[in-house]
């Protein structure tokens, strides 16, 4: 036992070593594999950090990358897909950059109410639908706030840069210049009426000859225009005869007789008031000899504008023929509103242009101005008066008129930026910073591109030229929302 003790102890002694060492090498083998577990977790924290960072980097840039598209002239109104404003009726434009983050911005501003996009006095305090279906729009504080403004109906509105250049906004200063006295309108050239003459006849009878047979002939004065056989003419013809041969029988027999020259006399007046030419009165004394047919003259020069006979027609007293009318001076008539006839006035020259005739001017005078107004287009007739020896100027033609007036200093602004708003005349300036207010102002003189402003505006002003019915849109829209702002308690 005791050997084999010493045995186990000196096995012990050799082995004592591994069996107390066990529990270390146990130790040692739990710890290494806590390292390896640590190390692995730790790699695998920090490659789920990683993927999630990725993931939402590329979350980001997918959202970056989405489209958004906007109402160029209400912000608030935003869509992830191309469509229409519910407001104005706009097509929303696709937003970046700063335009994005504007619109990030305004969504980020806090909300008053709701309202109706198709009736902005409906409002709701929380979101909901109105009777289309259509989602009610948010109105922001800085929205609804509107700004002060001179003219009822309208607001301040701000507008930032990438707005202005989606609507195409431009503006223009206000100058100090010389403003053109002159009046600008549309003629149509007419006839003068002082210058139309018709024949007529006074006894009946029948159309022997035509020498003037198509209307728009031109004709001078003592023109034959045609001969008419007449029984009562010639009739009144062998009257005339034979009271002269009664005056020339008493004479010779040395009577002493008033009756034959009063015969004489009489019958002669006759032919005269049937319109018988002087010369065929005298013919008649010379010759003694009555004409079949009796042949009428052009009373005037001018071109035929009418005929109402053919060749071998009976005609009866009081019928006219030809209307003749004398073209060589007519008259321009421009309509002239209640406020154009301040402009207006007797002797002013005038000029007038024609698309049949590029770059000539014919020079005119105003005679008159009719001293009425016409109750349903509310203007009175301008007459001007323009030679026209070459007949060019033909009736029923229009034409550009210009009036020529005094210039004078004054104000100008393009007319491109008046807007016509009820009974009054607004134009937006630009105060700086995106904003734009609205002004009332006293036109005067246009001249068709610029128009003179007598009150309302200073020189070096600028003011909206294009674009100006949108921002006008926008400032109604404010004022609205400002005043239903004011309104809730």
């Amino acid at each position: 036992m005791k050997n084999d003790a010493n045995k186990l102890g000196t096995d012990a002694g050799g082995a004592a070593r591994p069996a107390a060492s066990q529990p270390t090498a146990r130790l040692v083998s739990m710890a290494i594999v806590l390292l390896v577990a640590g190390v692995a977790l730790g790699v695998g924290l920090t490659w789920m950090a990683m993927h999630k960072r990725e993931a939402a980097n590329v979350s980001a840039s997918a959202s970056a990358k989405k489209p958004l598209y906007q109402c160029p002239m209400h912000p608030t109104i935003t869509s992830e897909h191309p469509g229409e404003c519910p407001i104005c009726g706009m097509k929303l434009v696709e937003v970046k950059g700063q335009a994005k983050a504007a619109a990030a911005g305004t969504a980020a501003h806090k909300i008053l109410f709701y309202r109706s996009p198709m009736d902005p006095k409906q409002t709701s305090p929380t979101p909901r639908k109105d009777e289309m279906g259509m989602d009610y729009v948010p109105v922001y504080e800085d929205e609804a706030r509107g700004g002060g403004s001179s003219v009822d109906g309208l607001a301040t509105v701000t507008i930032d840069p990438a707005r202005q250049q989606l609507i195409g906004l431009q503006i223009a200063p206000v100058t100090r210049g010389s403003v053109s006295g002159s009046w600008r309108t549309v003629g149509r050239v007419e006839v003068d009426p002082t210058r139309v003459r018709k024949t007529n006849v006074k006894v009946e009878g029948y159309v022997e000859r035509l020498y003037v047979d198509f209307v728009g002939r031109p004709v001078h004065r003592g023109q034959p225009l045609f001969s008419l056989y007449s029984p009562s003419l010639l009739a009144a013809e062998n009257e005339y005869v034979l009271a002269l041969q009664t005056r020339d029988a008493l004479a010779k027999a040395g009577s002493t007789d008033n009756s034959g020259p009063s015969l004489v006399e009489g019958s002669r007046r006759k032919l005269e008031l049937w319109d018988v030419p002087a010369e065929e009165i005298r013919r008649l004394e010379q010759t003694r000899s009555p004409s079949k047919a009796l042949t009428f003259y052009s009373p005037i020069s001018g071109v035929v504008t009418a005929k109402s006979v053919v060749q071998g027609a009976s005609v009866n007293a009081g019928d006219t023929p030809y209307e003749i009318t004398d073209l060589g001076e007519v008259w321009v008539m421009a309509d002239a509103y209640e406020g154009d006839l301040a402009s207006v006035r007797v002797g002013m020259p005038a000029a007038l242009s024609l698309k049949a005739y590029t770059g000539r001017n014919f020079r005119g005078t105003v005679a008159f101005i009719d001293p009425l107004l016409d109750p349903a287009t509310r203007t009175a007739k301008v007459h001007m008066h323009f030679l026209n020896p070459g007949m060019e100027l033909k009736p029923e033609m229009y034409g550009d008129v210009v009036l020529e007036g005094r210039d004078r200093k004054g104000l100008r602004i393009p007319a491109d930026a008046v807007i016509r708003s009820g009974t009054k005349d607004v134009v937006f300036i630009a105060l700086g910073d995106g904003k734009f207010s609205p002004r009332e102002v006293q036109l005067g003189a246009h001249n068709g591109s610029e128009v003179e402003v007598r009150s309302g505006l200073e020189a070096g002003q600028q003011v909206v030229t294009r674009a100006n019915f949108l921002v006008d849109s926008e400032s109604q829209l404010r004022a609205s929302l400002a005043a239903m702002t004011e309104k809730k308690p």
